[in-house]
């Protein structure tokens, strides 16, 4: 037993209680991802139920390893790494709007040659962006009022990204845009430069939608939710009948039998399926967890003695968080459909990597926190953090 203890306090370094969450948001993932996909393993996998559990299961195995290894990385090296990855993302970005696989009207997926997995480049483009963002507000905490210092670059490199993402996924592009405001806010940018800056998303986003994919879908989406006198949406509909009939306690694992008619039960509505199967009392312990997820995330910002290590936490958190509020919002009827998946919890492919990489980075933020302190000499907000350009 002890073994096993010392063993763990070694190569699980950083938040434990983090790791816990994580852990048991896996474990939830797998049973509920089992369930709503029997029917469809059924379908199209020759009755073998338990194909996509042991795809979902693999999958989920390589985002915790991709986790654990992005922890074991000293964060401030995040700092360069960014700028690398946002540069990488920008012609990524544009080759998938041409060129990248088209489903349900966007252009949002590549395909990886010889392991034939699709990525859609705007996953990494969302974690170089936050963490990008964090690296140049810590590296100008003492010029955040300054509009050519702070803004202009945070306006450029902002503006693209979400301009780019839009085209082809709006949901994704404004929760962005907002987890950027968000971090703007912490950093403690003056709300004149942060109104400028709301002012120039509106216009970049505004054309980015109306000359993008997106734009009728969008417009389609708003109108079904605001305009009563419409039917609701048939997913969002059977969405209703899965949480109205589950009741308290729910039907039981594995029972649910909305899975067999709602459209993509096991990524955008697998709230819903949470729900039947396991009651308001499963919904509740899922909406619990996601804030206890950010608790510990922020609580590692409080813990910072550097403004890079609270920042890069704070977006991420954030950034997670917010993205499994508007999914679970939509799933009970207080938002517009958006097709953004339950982070940690929906089927996905490499998007759990990306997933694991930013709970990797907020854990090594949250074991630098206690293991790392600043070199005599050097101010804490950039004590060995390695240098990029004043203006990336």
């Amino acid at each position: 037993m002890d073994t096993i203890t010392n063993w763990l306090r070694q190569n699980l370094k950083g938040d434990p209680i983090l790791w816990g969450i994580v852990l048991l948001f896996s474990f939830i993932s797998i049973a509920v991802v089992y369930s709503a996909t029997g029917t469809l393993a059924y379908k199209k996998m020759g009755g073998n139920t338990e194909y996509f559990l042991f795809k979902h299961t693999s999958l989920i195995f390589v985002g915790l390893f991709f986790m654990w290894l992005a922890h074991r990385i000293d964060y401030r090296y995040y700092s360069r790494l960014s700028l690398y990855a946002l540069l990488a993302s920008v012609p990524l970005l544009i080759f998938t709007y041409i060129m990248g696989g088209d489903i349900n009207g966007a252009s949002r997926w590549l395909t990886i040659p010889v392991i034939n997995q699709t990525v859609q480049p705007s996953d990494l483009a969302k974690l170089a962006l936050i963490s990008h963002l964090a690296s140049m507000l810590s590296r100008r905490q003492q010029h955040v009022d300054d509009f050519k210092t702070t803004l202009l670059p945070v306006m450029l490199w902002v503006g693209v990204i979400c301009g780019l993402i839009i085209l082809s996924n709006a949901s994704t592009a404004l929760l962005l845009f907002a987890t950027c405001l968000l971090l703007m806010f912490i950093g403690r940018v003056p709300f004149k430069q942060m109104a400028v800056m709301v002012a120039i998303g509106i216009v970049v986003g505004g054309v980015g939608l109306t000359s993008g994919q997106r734009y009728k879908t969008v417009l389609s989406r708003i109108e079904s939710f605001t305009d009563k006198s419409k039917p609701v949406p048939f997913q969002l509909e059977h969405a209703y009948i899965a949480e109205a009939t589950g009741g308290i306690f729910g039907k039981g694992p594995g029972k649910s039998t909305e899975r067999n008619i709602m459209p993509h039960p096991y990524s955008d509505f697998i709230y819903a399926i949470i729900i039947e199967e396991y009651g308001l009392v499963g919904g509740v312990v899922v909406v619990f967890l996601y804030l206890a997820f950010l608790y510990r995330g922020l609580k590692t910002v409080m813990n910072s003695y550097g403004a890079f290590g609270g920042l890069l936490s704070a977006g991420l958190s954030f950034s997670l968080v917010l993205q499994a509020m508007v999914n679970m919002g939509v799933a009970v009827g207080l938002g517009p459909i958006t097709g953004l998946p339950l982070p940690l919890l929906s089927m996905g492919g490499t998007s759990l990597i990306f997933t694991g990489i930013s709970i990797g980075i907020i854990l090594a933020v949250s074991r630098g926190e206690r293991e790392i302190r600043p070199m005599v000499g050097e101010p804490a907000d950039t004590a060995r953090i390695p240098r990029v350009s004043q203006y990336a």
